[in-house]
Formats: structure tokens, C-alpha cells, sequence
């Protein structure tokens, strides 16, 4: 009876993962909101953009804090309030007439809550699934890439009937009511011969000593470089296709829904192969997988087909490289800090999306920044042929 109890917790706390991943994925839905915001209100393309940039690099920011926090009082607490900031933070956007508040809304208050969420349920869910971690890493952050599938459609036909701002609104309401119901689902395995078996066999890093190693360093500017291309595909999908495809408005649209797809199958396909070939051989193909695809969108740009084959490899790609680094990173140095552990390894993401502008701002055009971003791919690809697992520290 207690193994079935488990069992049913066990599907409990991945559920609620997925309901709370699948709403603050919906920051994966930014560039429906690009061309409409710059309607309503006159802003450059590049300071709407901006507000992208900045959720995604507060949110890894926070990562750090949330996740010794978690660690320190639970995930239940942490994601329940992160969820209520996420939700504040699209209400306030609503109300925002000029670029300040916009960013305090959508960028601040919602980075916030975006990075109190994230971590809760990988964090919990590597505790109750010691044994598949790139399966269950996978679905979890699948679900936060499948967020912009679920949501495109709804927020699109909203965004042409009620406008941009009320968008935010209904957005700010919905998540917080699917959002909370999930961060109540979330537990951690009480203490068992499971869990001890856990912490004897696992090398246990703390933050200070992670951040002593070689590991640490190397895995992080894979994470940085495995992001980069993602990010920018990403947040400018629709653009990409309207502006340098030439793609009519319409079957541009359709970008946003093909990218959130391949990110979250690519999350949850990479993430289980890495659990049979091994974290480093996966990033790796993902590497010459972007790399490839890169060159190709900075030199073959005019044919759709190609565009959309390409946009998902892309994105497909980055979705593995997010499904993959909380096991590697649990692999490395263990589940006991994860959280705090991840949060720190999570900041190559963040400055990820802040390079990502930097990059567009120095190109005269977009198609120059994608041929830099594949030879920083190549880059990656030789650092996972020297990256080795960390010596404990005793």
C-alpha cells in the first residue's frame, strides 16, 4: 500500500510541475506581442523586445536565490508566491502606457515570479525520480516550452478581439488560478531508505564547492553558447519570418505555435536520450545540429519550408539543451544542493538573453548575427570533448 501511496504522490508532483511550467512558459509566447505593442503605443522594435530580454535574464537571476530558498523552506511555499508575482506582474503590464512600467510589470515583478517557479518542481521531481532524471527533467521543462504552444492561439485571437493590454490581463488572472493549483501539489519525499540510498551514493556539492571546480566553469559557457541561438530565434520567430523570409503575416504567425512544439518535444526527447547515450554526446549533436542550422538561416533565407525545418531544429535543439543541464547538473554534483546548485549553472541563460540584443545591435543585419551564433555554436561543440566530471571535495 505505501508503494502505491509513493507512486501517487509521485505523479501528484510532476502534474503540478507541468500545470505551473505550462504558465510561466507563456513568456515563450513574447513575440506575438512585438508588432502589437509597437501599434499601440509608437516603441521601437528593440526596446519592445527588450522586455523579453529582461524576464528572461531576471528570472535566471532569481534562480539563484529561489533555489536555496526552496531548499531552505520548501518548494510548495516558494512556487506559490513566485506564481502570484508572475500573475501581478502581466496585471500591471496591462496598466502600462510607456516602457517603464511595462518593464516593471512584465520584466521585473514577472522575472521575479518566473524564477521562484522554475526551480520548485525540478527540484522536487529529481527527488522522486532519482533514476530517470532526463526523462522527468525533460517534461517538466517540456511543459514550460509547451506553454507557448498552449497559449498561442488563445492569446492571439485576444490580442485581435480585447487588445494587448487586456491580453496581459486575462493572462495575469488565468495563470494565477491554474498556477496555484499546481505549486499545491508540490512535495518532497519524506525521509526514506530511498532517499538515503540517495545522499550515501551521490557526490554532494555545496554551492562554494561547486564553484571551486573546473566542471562549474566549463558547463556553464556550454549553457551560455547552447542558449544563445534559442533565445534569439525565439523571441523574434514571427519577426524572422515576417521581416527576413518575407513571410505574409498570417503563415508567420504560425512560427511562434512550430517553435513551441519543437521546444518542447525537443526537451523531452533530448532529455530521455541523454539518460542512454550520455549528457555529453547529446549536447554535443546539439551543437552540430545549431550550428548547421544557423548558417543555413543566416545564408538561405528566402524559402519557407527551409525556414520552418530550420526553426525547428533550433529550437528543438535549445529545448534539449534546457532539458539536459539540470541532470548533468545533478549528475555532477549532486541532488542534495540542487537547487542552489542549478541556480547558479542557470545564469548562463540569463546573460544568454541579454547577449542575444547585444548581438542583433551590433549586425547591421539579423542574418550576420545568425552566422556568429553558429560559429559560437562550433565553439560549444569543442568544449564538450573537454569538459570531465568533478573530483570530490573532501
Amino acid at each position: 500500500m505505501q508503494g502505491k501511496h509513493d507512486e501517487a504522490k509521485r505523479w501528484q508532483v510532476l502534474l503540478g510541475g507541468v500545470l505551473m511550467q505550462l504558465c510561466i512558459g507563456g513568456i515563450y509566447t513574447w513575440s506575438l506581442f512585438n508588432q502589437p505593442l509597437i501599434d499601440a503605443y509608437g516603441w521601437e522594435r528593440t526596446e519592445v523586445y527588450t522586455a523579453y530580454s529582461l524576464i528572461v535574464f531576471i528570472f535566471a537571476l532569481v534562480t539563484i536565490f529561489s533555489g536555496r530558498l526552496q531548499d531552505k523552506i520548501g518548494p510548495r511555499k516558494v512556487a506559490t508566491i513566485g506564481i502570484l508575482l508572475f500573475s501581478v506582474g502581466l496585471i500591471v503590464a496591462s496598466t502600462a502606457r510607456s516602457l517603464p512600467m511595462l518593464y516593471l510589470g512584465y520584466s521585473v515583478l514577472g522575472g521575479i515570479g518566473v524564477g521562484m517557479v522554475y526551480v520548485c518542481p525540478l527540484s522536487t521531481s529529481l527527488k522522486w525520480y532519482p533514476k530517470k532524471k532526463g526523462m522527468v527533467t525533460g517534461i517538466i521543462v517540456g511543459a514550460f516550452g509547451l506553454g507557448g504552444f498552449v497559449f498561442n492561439f488563445i492569446l492571439s485571437y485576444l490580442i485581435q478581439r480585447i487588445g494587448v493590454s487586456q491580453t496581459f490581463l486575462v493572462q495575469g488572472l488565468v495563470y494565477a488560478v491554474v498556477g496555484l493549483i499546481g505549486a499545491q501539489m508540490l512535495r518532497v519525499p519524506e525521509e526514506s531508505e530511498n532517499s538515503k540510498h540517495i545522499l550515501i551514493n551521490e557526490n554532494d556539492f555545496k554551492p562554494t564547492s561547486m564553484l571551486k571546480t573546473k566542471a562549474f566553469y566549463l558547463l556553464w559557457v556550454i549553457y551560455f553558447i547552447g542558449s544563445l541561438s534559442g533565445l534569439v530565434v525565439i523571441g523574434l520567430a514571427q519577426d524572422i519570418a515576417r521581416d527576413v523570409v518575407g513571410l505574409a503575416p498570417q503563415i508567420a504567425g504560425y512560427s511562434i505555435a512550430v517553435a513551441a512544439v519543437a521546444n518542447a518535444l525537443g526537451r523531452i526527447g533530448w532529455g530521455a536520450l541523454s539518460d542512454v547515450f550520455g549528457r555529453l554526446k547529446v549536447f554535443s549533436l546539439l551543437f552540430l545540429i545549431t550550428a548547421l542550422s544557423m548558417l543555413t538561416l543566416g545564408l538561405w533565407t528566402h524559402q519557407a519550408v527551409v525556414y520552418f525545418i530550420v526553426l525547428v531544429l533550433i529550437v528543438s535543439s535549445f529545448g534539449g539543451f534546457l532539458a539536459t543541464f539540470p541532470a548533468i547538473t545533478s549528475d555532477y554534483f549532486g541532488s542534495f544542493y540542487f537547487g542552489s546548485n542549478y541556480g547558479l549553472i542557470y545564469q548562463a541563460y540569463g546573460v544568454a538573453s541579454l547577449a542575444g540584443p547585444v548581438l542583433l545591435g551590433l549586425t547591421s543585419q539579423d542574418t550576420q548575427a545568425f552566422l556568429i551564433a553558429s560559429m559560437l555554436a562550433v565553439a560549444g561543440l569543442g568544449l564538450t570533448l573537454i569538459v570531465k566530471p568533478p573530483v570530490a571535495i573532501k
